[in-house]
């Protein structure tokens, strides 16, 4: 009964990858107890006493010792078994399985016999153990099974240390895979306390009555004080310090069960909670990793059991000693049992450890002990096995085995389902990317096609073009005497015009192709800006006395020369000064002007008081071929060419575009050319050249 409450308490406290560690190891602990008790830790801890110290006789019990001490022998392997067991759980989920055999030999061996020696020696045998002579009290095993696994079990987990993420940066409470089941152990280990405290007596008696009684109290007291303390410190009852509060109270209540009464029964186990909890949080805060709350529920609420008795017992059953005198043979039995068990567990644990590690490696512990200790699984952690290995290698093609009947069958079914979702949107996505990528391919391949296309067609476009236009010159200009009728003069004009203004859209459209292509090569020169701009001012003049505007220069007293393409540069001038005369009524005005700013930057203004445009029709005046204005009848011919060309060759220099304008008051564009393009002159420091332009 008790070890199978150890076994559930233990199991459903740990992960779920080290469970069936955790239920072997409690197998098996019993196993070499058994062995190691019946062949001499019996005979050590009953047998006739060598000077109190140590018993010596009856090894390898039989038949011949007669039924009475054979049940007696049977009854003790299990208080053995339960002193082991308990460091089982403390160092669980990070211990090599055959480092835990050891430690468990070292228990059942040699410490619980001696000390068990010193306390109970003498029942069957002559001669009683020092202790039990000097009056020490312990019934059931508050500090000879308890404590002695407590301070075993802390000699260990200091050794060993803690479960990796367990503290440190990042680290938390490592969560039980399966409360109910503890909540099973406790309650079974409830039910077998009864035959611990009760059969203590060694006879049917009726005393066994109030003993009952008092466990029932004692891990009551204990509950409730656990529970209350929770509610208060967390807003709700946790469910461990719950089961730590029965637990801690059926420890403390084993030393004195025969001696107290019911409601002092009650008032130690609820102080055994008490002391539980502090030392849970004790343990907390030093760091020390108790995977099931061993020390505090064993160690702790086992040194308060043992006190107890000298602060609430019957003085009858001191032997003629007072509270005070009893009070220190208990805190004499105490601080032997941590010198005996601590003393000798922690250096030869230490040096163990040192010379065959006791704890698993890092990846065995990752893994979990269920697979690399005992190469057994379960269900669900074959699922989480297959679930990593997909998550490692990205390989999501295959569903994971489905094992029905079994709540990792069930997460297994939804996670298929995930995966099905997963793969599905998955290959619409790459379907999606493949048509996307097949798109942007076609255009581009279309894209510089057309520019191939417009850049081969420049020589066959302009040759032809340029005959027409020189022919139509001669002819013009009478350059063989004059034409026979004045109407073909008027046609030869209009065939001049129409060609250069055919040649202008093509010189247009090809410059706007070779700088699509990057084919587009700059001949940068020092240029004079004063002549550049009374040139393009010049050359607009004609169009703007047609409309009956007026076009205004201004410059400063001087202006730096810059570094550019010359025929670039005029081109942008032209573009923007021409479009400004096409969109600004009769009567209007244009204006260019170069102004030396604060800083020493050369801005130049071209503003006009055109009709003007929103923002949306500024973003549709930058898109090649496309014609903003609808509102008002224009004479002059335009392609829509003249803005993208301007701002491609702004940005070719290196330069940007910037376009404001309001509806109704004009327009102004504003270009910045680089710094190094500005050739610094003998007064004034380099410059930024800063070039805005007013179009509709």
């Amino acid at each position: 009964m008790m070890q199978g409450g150890f076994a559930c308490l233990e199991s459903g406290l740990v992960r779920a990858k080290n469970t069936i560690n955790v239920v072997v190891k409690n197998v098996v602990d019993i196993s070499l107890t058994g062995l190691l008790f019946w062949l001499f830790g019996f005979a050590l801890m009953f047998g006739p006493s060598l000077g109190g110290w140590i018993g010596f006789g009856d090894f390898a019990p039989d038949g011949t010792l007669g039924p009475w001490l054979l049940a007696f022998f049977f009854f003790q392997l299990v208080f053995c078994g339960t002193a082991v067991t308990i460091v089982s759980g403390a160092v669980a989920e990070r211990t090599r399985f055959s480092g835990y055999l050891v430690i468990a030999a070292l228990v059942a061996g040699l410490i619980y016999p001696l000390y068990g020696h010193w306390a109970w020696g003498g029942i069957v045998n002559e001669g009683r153990g020092w202790l039990a002579a000097a009056g020490f009290i312990d019934f059931a095993g508050s500090t000879v099974v308890h404590s002695i696994g407590g301070w075993v079990a802390l000699a260990a987990v200091l050794v060993i240390g803690p479960r990796i993420g367990r503290f440190g940066p990042g680290g938390k409470p490592v969560e039980g895979h399966n409360l109910p089941l503890s909540m099973l152990g406790v309650l079974l280990l409830w039910v077998g306390w009864f035959g611990f405290n009760a059969g203590s007596t060694l006879a049917l008696e009726p005393a066994i009555a109030g003993i009952a009684v008092n466990t029932v109290l004692g891990p009551v007291g204990g509950c409730l004080l656990a529970m209350a303390w929770s509610w208060r410190r967390n807003g709700r009852p946790t469910v461990q310090d719950m089961m730590d509060g029965i637990l801690a109270g059926l420890v403390a209540i084993t030393a004195g069960a025969h001696t107290l009464a019911p409601a002092e029964a009650l008032l130690v186990g609820a102080l055994g909670g008490g002391a539980c909890l502090a030392a849970v949080a004790l343990l907390e805060r030093l760091q020390i990793d108790d995977a099931v709350h061993a020390v505090p529920v064993h160690l702790a609420a086992g040194i308060w059991g043992t006190l107890a008795v000298a602060l609430f017992g019957e003085l009858s059953d001191f032997g003629g000693a007072g509270r005070l005198e009893q009070l220190g043979i208990q805190a004499l039995g105490v601080a032997m049992a941590g010198a005996l068990a601590f003393g000798v567990a922690f250096p030869l644990l230490w040096l163990t450890d040192r010379l065959w590690p006791l704890r698993v490696s890092r990846h065995d512990e990752l893994t979990g002990l269920n697979i690399t200790e005992h190469g057994a699984s379960s269900a669900l952690t074959s699922l989480l096995e297959q679930m990593d290995r997909q998550s490692t290698s990205g390989d999501f093609a295959r569903n994971v085995p489905v094992d029905e009947g079994t709540e990792a069958g069930e997460i297994a079914a939804q996670y298929n389902m995930v995966l099905e979702k997963f793969r599905t949107e998955t290959s619409q996505r790459e379907q999606a990317v493949r048509a996307f990528r097949k798109a942007k391919e076609q255009a581009e391949s279309a894209n510089a096609a057309k520019s191939h296309f417009l850049a081969s067609m420049s020589h066959e476009l302009r040759t032809p073009l340029n005959a027409v236009i020189g022919f139509s010159e001669v002819m013009r200009e009478q350059t063989f005497g004059p034409l026979g009728n004045r109407r073909y003069q008027e046609y030869v004009g209009d065939i001049h015009g129409s060609a250069n203004h055919l040649l202008s859209l093509i010189n247009d459209l090809l410059d706007l192709s070779k700088i699509e292509a990057n084919k587009y090569q700059l001949q940068d020169e020092e240029l004079d800006l004063a002549e550049l701009l009374d040139s393009a001012v010049r050359l607009v003049t004609p169009l703007a006395e047609r409309k009956g505007l007026t076009v205004r220069l201004e410059l400063p007293d001087s202006l730096p020369a810059v570094r550019a393409d010359e025929r670039a540069l005029r081109q942008i001038l032209l573009n923007l000064l021409s479009n400004a005369c096409k969109f600004t009524d009769t009567g209007g005005e244009v204006r260019l002007a170069a102004e030396r700013e604060a800083d020493g930057r050369i801005a130049l203004k071209v503003e006009d008081t055109g009709i003007g445009m929103s923002r949306a029709e500024i973003r549709q005046a930058l898109e090649p071929f496309v014609q903003v204005d609808s509102r008002t009848r224009r004479t002059d011919q335009g392609t829509g060419l003249g803005l993208p060309l301007a701002k491609s060759l702004v940005e070719l220099h290196g330069g940007t575009f910037v376009m404001t304008s309001q509806v109704g008051q004009g327009t102004r564009v504003a270009i910045r050319l680089p710094l190094e393009r500005i050739v610094a002159d003998d007064d004034s420091a380099p410059c930024e050249l800063v070039a805005e332009a007013g179009v509709a």
